[in-house]
């Protein structure tokens, strides 16, 4: 009998790893891997082929000793002077397949510290992945890792299983519309029985990198002196301890206009060179960083289409037989729905769209039908930020969680290809 499965998050801005039946992983680190082949100019990162399709059975055979001069996560950041630090997935999706391979290595080995010969894993994968990018990652865990079995779970339907703990959901169903917005990108994606409605689900190219870059603009814009090398974090730290949404935003210029002592708020830095303290004052910044999901044309002139509006478009664009259960089930996941007030500002802007399309269809009948209302809910929870990740283990920690998974038997028999039939979280 294998050990508690391992839980693999990658997400474009951190991995989320750990072993089922946690509450939180056991260890977040940014995706990101610092490479000598990097820096010696190799040019942008490429998908390549795995190395373990070319030669050998290990990865000293396979790269040469070379090649495991490497850091992930935070140490490749503090490296980043002598190496070169990339992330192998943009948007979402992994790019470059050697490197991946490479972090996933090290998460395993020196960051979980344990020997995944013995523990059955779950991934993740965003929604719409390519058949053969789940091929790639079964031969890479068969091949390299000889783990006894893998599932690959689609990130929405794990963060609707997360939404459980929350007070407001109503029933445990896998029927439901998420909004998951991590580092690079936002997916909104709705999910009926457990099956992801491909035709219907959108990406929105605002996610929390875009709202740090705002602020940075921002601080930028009224003369704060940040040293160049602090000023992102800087302004990712600002977001994360300062924002929240507003539900008017003239309203909200008007408060600061007229008791500003009572909005604004000083941010307290350590200069990186002098190391003399310094103080950022904050603003403004506070509700306009996340007001970018409402109001878009803040910081794009090519996507002008605010959350609400893309939320009920993957809604009506779904079998009409879902559309209610998905507004019923409208589930936040990832760290930049994390905002004060995100979940209430998104169900009260929801709510006046369909208000307004009920009462289109009662003008449209001469006043003799009367439609019954929209059942808007925008469920937050406690497990929000890793609500992948949690979804993750509660799964994997189903008894009959091996059932599932494909083994290191049917891939032997069948090939890569059995990756491509992802089993139903619904049947379980």
């Amino acid at each position: 009998m294998s050990l508690a499965p391992v839980i693999i998050d990658n997400g474009t801005g951190e991995t989320k790893m750990g072993f089922a039946g946690n509450d939180d992983p056991s260890v977040v680190i940014p995706t990101v891997i610092a490479t000598r082949d990097s820096a010696r100019g190799s040019g942008p990162a490429v998908p390549s082929k795995p190395s373990f399709l070319k030669s050998g059975n290990n990865l000293a055979s396979k790269r040469g000793i070379e090649d495991l001069d490497f850091f992930i996560g935070h140490e490749a950041h503090a490296n980043s002077k002598v190496y070169q630090a990339t992330s192998p997935m943009v948007n979402g999706m992994i790019e470059n397949w050697d490197h991946m391979e490479r972090y996933w290595a090290q998460s395993i080995f020196k960051y979980l510290r344990c020997e995944p010969e013995d523990h059955f894993f779950l991934l993740t994968e965003p929604p719409l992945n390519a058949p053969e990018n789940r091929e790639l990652t079964a031969e890479i865990f068969f091949e390299s890792f000889n783990i006894p079995g893998m599932y690959i779970a689609v990130q929405a339907v794990l963060g609707l299983a997360a939404s459980w703990t929350s007070s407001k959901s109503q029933t445990r169903e896998l029927t439901g519309t998420v909004v998951d917005s991590g580092d690079g990108v936002t997916h909104v994606i709705p999910v009926a029985d457990g099956y992801v409605i491909g035709s219907a689900l959108k990406h929105i190219p605002i996610a929390g990198s875009h709202i740090t870059k705002f602020v940075m603009q921002l601080l930028r814009d009224h003369g704060e002196s940040i040293p160049p090398d602090m000023l992102m974090d800087i302004a990712r730290q600002i977001k994360e301890k300062h924002s929240y949404v507003c539900q008017d935003i003239v309203k909200e210029f008007k408060r600061y206009d007229q008791e500003g002592e009572k909005y604004f708020r000083q941010f307290d830095a350590l200069h990186s060179v002098t190391k003399q303290p310094f103080t950022v004052d904050v603003g403004y910044e506070r509700f306009l960083a996340p007001e970018i999901f409402f109001n878009p044309e803040l910081v794009s002139s090519d996507f002008l289409t605010p959350l609400p509006e893309v939320v009920d478009s993957v809604i009506q664009n779904s079998p009409i037989d879902t559309r209610r259960g998905l507004y019923k089930n409208i589930v936040l996941s990832g760290g930049s729905t994390l905002f004060k007030d995100f979940g209430r500002r998104l169900e009260r802007d929801l709510q006046k769209i369909s208000a307004a399309r009920v009462k289109a269809s009662e003008d449209l009948s001469g006043g003799n039908m009367k439609a019954k209302p929209i059942d808007v809910n925008v469920i937050s929870h406690k497990r929000q930020r890793y609500a992948v990740w949690f979804g993750g283990s509660m799964i994997a920690s189903l008894p009959d969680f091996h059932t599932f998974a494909h083994t290191k038997a049917e891939y032997e028999e069948y090939g890569p290809s059995i990756a491509r039939h992802n089993r139903m979280f619904a049947s379980v």
